[in-house]
């Protein structure tokens, strides 16, 4: 799955770090906390990587 906006990729990250303790998972919304509940850590590295040059805000 291919991140198409950089609201997809903050999202990644915020999952990312509350899977791995850095965060509270009850501080997660929306697509964040799917993603932390549907995705394993190495996804969730692999997308929160994902460079941001180029990409719209939000996907529209």
């Amino acid at each position: 799955m291919p991140l198409k906006s950089k609201a997809q990729q903050k999202a990644a990250g915020a999952a990312l770090s509350a899977k791995r303790g850095d965060t509270k998972k009850g501080d997660l919304k929306g697509a964040s906390k799917s993603m932390e509940k549907s995705m394993s850590e190495s996804e969730l590295r692999d997308l929160a990587a994902t460079s941001r040059k180029g990409k719209p805000e939000h996907k529209s």
